[in-house]
């Protein structure tokens, strides 16, 4: 059947037209994109680095310079080449940290000029990926040159004058930072949960603040873990002049910081601002700004309805049944809210804590510090209850304590003991509980406590492995899993540090179970990169006495030289000095064993070390130097030969006679005894001459009249 002539070519047109119609698509995609980027300051974040600003950024990382003179050049070359840049460079992926290291080693007129690079952008630069980073390194070096201006007598000062040319304004740091806050002024609200403008913003508070910069209770608040550190060679990014301690701030950053606290809750309720309690990013956030409400303005904000505190917890008084506990209940498990329970615990008012201890934590102490999470929140609740409380929330504990050893939570037990030594609670029963938690056949096991491990060789000896090993059952994967982590290991041997600096039953039970180990066990836990730090602390530990501590000091005798070669136990070595007080003749027992191992030594790095903080080389060369000095040192009689120690031992003096039993005393005590015995001899010594002086004036008048009468029978045989 023949077919109807159709027109061909329909669909080659239909996909030309498609295609033009694509085509106008893109164009309009990349005008819109364009014009986008006008509107926006110029966004480099894909753009290439060029050569130059990477052999700068090598440079100064490397910090190769010959002099600070050359140093200085250089960066005034980097600034000229990089003027009008500055935003391109900031927020390039690969620039991003030249920027971060010029800012770092600028001077004062220098940081100022970059600061009025990125005025007018900083709104944009915060929440940035790259640039928020180089916005929070500028804040932190600006921060002290504030306080550097409040001290000079004129705002100007003669270096600013030299820096600066005669037609330029004079603006000072303070007047950058408050013109910046008005920036940011309507936008705090979405900052304070931005990735990565929350951390700018939190900067930001601490330099209105005036508070260290470089605090461990900060650095959290500032940045996360993951933050990559950039800084140059023997210049660490960190190293801002008095960031250690609070710094002076001029009033107008306190007005601007009471102010940027209530824009940053304006028009939140209590359910809202609750919300930002387990936000990742808003909650480090909101601790700040709560820590900084009641430390900066007074815990009498509390009492104010529109406070973060009162709008978080509006129950007063705070009951077991009212919503502000079951929110504080919920956040105590939290791993993100539960830091927000910690700056409640550290900073509410003193009335609104003893509420929460009485209605809520002193019941679940145990509780609490059987969990993860909660046992943090408890540690912050011991370091601040009064000694009664302390006293009823140590009862509690003292049963839990076996419990808290098994799920390895020795952080809420350290913080007790360290808390009971500050209040004066006596910590018997938790000497008690521990004894019994980590006793053998044999006692006190301290190589349980410490989780001392030791891999046995290839010849099959497995002497000293702990007794709740696996390895006899011939299941490695078994024996890898029973040893502990890292991070436990090193929470029980921080536990055992705690018990040494008590006096009484914590510190006797670690170094009375010392001085009882086998000496190669000991040697080995020596050598141990964690467990050495503990055997410091016992050779040091003011709680024992002169007795524990040599016989402690007894068990490294003939492996002295071996373990000052070794990169922990040399770390023991160097404490047997200081452990060694009262006790010269041992510290000069110790010197001929460091001698005789002199050439194994001076091979060593870490044998150098001992062999300088021991002065071997005054030994070795002026031994009565070194006697004389370490006489005074050790606060002893002097050294000793061996064989006096031998004859003391035995009960037997230089001159055959008994030596007096010197027991258990201490060194305090034998001083006093010897200055006795020296006294009552001196007195002897001083009666003895009256007595012959009163001799010598009975028989002088016998004389005079025997000389007298011999005159005359002289006179007349003349």
């Amino acid at each position: 059947m023949p077919q109807e002539n159709k027109k061909r070519g329909r669909r080659m047109k239909r996909k030309h037209d498609e295609d033009e119609d694509h085509e106008h698509e893109q164009i309009g995609e990349e005008s819109s994109k364009r014009q986008k980027a006008t509107d926006e300051p110029a966004n480099a974040n894909l753009l290439p680095c060029p050569e130059n600003f990477k052999l700068t950024d090598e440079t100064l990382g490397n910090n190769d310079f010959e002099s600070a003179e050359e140093r200085e050049l250089f960066l005034s070359e980097v600034h000229a080449s990089t003027e009008g840049k500055e935003l391109k460079i900031a927020q390039s992926q690969s620039c991003s940290r030249l920027m971060e290291r010029l800012i770092q080693n600028s001077t004062a007129a220098q940081l100022k000029k970059l600061f009025q690079a990125f005025s007018g952008n900083f709104i944009h630069l915060i929440s940035h990926r790259f640039a928020s980073h180089c916005c929070e390194e500028l804040f932190l070096r600006a921060a002290p040159v504030v306080t550097e201006e409040l001290r000079v007598a004129h705002p100007k000062s003669a270096a600013g004058k030299a820096s600066q040319a005669d037609d330029e304004i004079y603006v000072s740091m303070e007047n950058l930072f408050l013109h910046t806050l008005a920036e940011l002024e309507g936008s705090i609200g979405y900052l304070l949960t931005d990735q990565f403008g929350s951390h700018a913003l939190r900067v930001l508070l601490l330099v209105l603040s005036g508070e260290s910069l470089n605090s461990e209770a900060s650095k959290h608040l500032l940045q996360s873990k993951r933050k990559e550190g950039v800084s140059s060679k023997g210049r660490p990014s960190s190293a801002i002049a008095g960031e250690d301690k609070s710094r002076a701030v001029p009033k107008s950053f306190s007005d601007s910081l009471e102010k940027l606290i209530v824009e940053s809750v304006a028009g939140l309720d209590t359910d809202k601002l609750r919300a930002l309690a387990t936000h990742p990013n808003g909650n480090p956030t909101l601790q700040l700004l709560l820590k900084l409400e009641l430390t900066q303005f007074g815990k009498q904000r509390a009492k104010d309805e529109t406070s973060i505190i009162r709008t978080l917890l509006p129950d007063d008084p705070i009951t077991a049944e009212s919503g502000s506990a079951t929110f504080i209940n919920g956040l105590v498990y939290d791993p993100v809210g539960s830091h927000l329970v910690e700056q409640i615990v550290q900073h509410a008012p003193g009335k609104m804590f003893k509420s929460l201890v009485k209605e809520f934590f002193k019941e679940r102490s145990a509780t609490f510090s059987r969990n993860e999470i909660a046992g943090y929140v408890m540690c912050r609740v011991l370091e601040r209850l009064s000694k009664d409380d302390l006293q009823d929330v140590h009862e509690m504990l003292i049963p839990a304590i076996p419990s808290l050893l098994e799920k390895n939570r020795t952080i809420v037990i350290r913080t007790l003991i360290e808390r009971c030594a500050i209040r004066d609670v006596d910590t018997q029963a938790v000497a008690v509980q521990l004894d019994a938690a980590l006793r053998d056949a044999n006692g006190f096991d301290i190589k349980q406590l410490l989780k001392y491990e030791y891999k046995p060789t290839l010849s099959g000896d497995t002497s000293d492995i702990p007794h709740d090993s696996v390895q006899s059952s011939g299941s490695e994967p078994s024996a890898i899993s029973s040893r502990p982590s890292h991070g436990v290991k090193v929470h029980f041997n921080l536990l055992a540090q705690a018990m040494l600096r008590v006096p009484g039953p914590l510190s006797s039970l670690i170094l009375d179970s010392l001085t009882e180990s086998d000496p190669a066990i000991l040697q080995r836990m020596a050598k141990d990169s964690i467990i050495c730090h503990t055997i410091q602390a016992a050779l040091t530990s003011r709680n024992g006495s002169i007795i524990t501590k040599r016989k402690l000091v007894q068990r490294f005798y003939g492996n002295i030289g071996d373990m000052a070669l070794d990169p922990s136990a040399s770390h023991v070595v160097d404490c047997i000095w200081e452990g060694t007080h009262g006790l010269a003749f041992i510290r000069e027992r110790i010197a001929e064993e460091l001698a005789e191992d002199e050439a194994a030594l001076r091979d060593s790095g870490h044998g150098r070390a001992v062999w300088k903080n021991w002065k071997m080389d005054i030994y070795k060369r002026r031994r009565g130097e070194w006697i004389k000095q370490s006489k005074v040192k050790a606060s002893n009689d002097g050294f000793q030969s061996f064989a006096e120690i031998d004859a003391k031992e035995k009960g037997v003096g230089k001159e055959g006679e008994a030596a007096p039993a010197t027991g258990n005393k201490t060194a305090l005590e034998l001083a006093r005894e010897r200055h006795v015995r020296k006294k009552v001899a001196q007195e002897k010594v001083a009666a003895g001459r009256e007595k012959g002086a009163q001799v010598d004036q009975s028989r002088r008048p016998d004389m005079e009249g025997h000389v007298a009468g011999s005159n005359p029978t002289t006179a007349a045989t003349a």
